[in-house]
């Protein structure tokens, strides 16, 4: 963002991390950026959406997991409200779990923190010209929920999903998968929460309809 009108109009940045070093290194790479301007911090969840409600910031760069709120939640909360910024996640993590669920609530950008230092330019510059910013760790991950596929679902979930769907009980499902019931189950209900189905017919007409199971079975 090396431009004259990144210069006259800045990218307003609000950093929410419950670490305080973590933040300090996050001013100083946004610091040493053009166009970008740090207009305030948070500790923890519930003041950083009191901030964006205040500040109306262009990009909220949150870490996913602080106190009060963490990252998600928070951006739930930032959906429900209508509330204009743009969310770059930062996680330790990227499990394709927490990859679906953040874009599912419409996430801008998910870093993975220990690429941060060298991928944060780029993914505030992606951001701020309307595209999303994927870390390659997790790109592929990214780029697959994007498309509204079964990768809304992890790996695991998909083959749970599989069996389910060709009349397997929950018992079953889980000698196959050496799972237990209980695991099973829970794995049942996010998958329908995860879908917006709420019975086994719309789970079989879903994994026929994804190519998951043969019609004929």
């Amino acid at each position: 963002m090396n431009t004259e009108t990144g210069k006259n109009n800045p990218m307003r940045v609000v950093l929410a991390d419950d670490h305080l070093l973590v933040r300090v290194g996050l001013r100083a790479l946004l610091g040493d950026m053009d166009g970008v301007e740090v207009v305030g911090e948070a500790g923890e969840g519930r003041e950083a959406l009191r901030l964006v409600q205040q500040l109306r910031p262009d990009i909220l760069l949150t870490d996913i997991a602080m106190p009060q709120l963490g990252g998600l939640p928070l951006l739930r909360e930032i959906r429900a409200a209508d509330l204009p910024v743009k969310v770059i996640l930062l996680s330790m993590h990227d499990n394709d779990e927490y990859v679906a669920e953040a874009i599912r609530l419409g996430a801008s950008g998910y870093i993975v923190k220990s690429a941060a230092a060298e991928e944060l330019a780029s993914a505030i510059q992606a951001v701020s010209q309307g595209d999303a910013y994927l870390s390659p760790r997790i790109a592929g991950k990214l780029t697959q929920a994007f498309s509204g596929g079964h990768s809304l679902l992890t790996e695991r979930q998909t083959d749970v999903l599989r069996l389910i769907a060709r009349g397997a009980s929950s018992k079953e499902v889980a000698r196959s998968l050496n799972l237990s019931v209980k695991t099973v189950e829970t794995h049942r209900s996010q998958i329908m929460d995860r879908l917006g189905i709420r019975d086994l017919a719309g789970l079989v007409r879903y994994a026929v309809r994804k190519g998951l199971i043969d019609p004929e079975e």
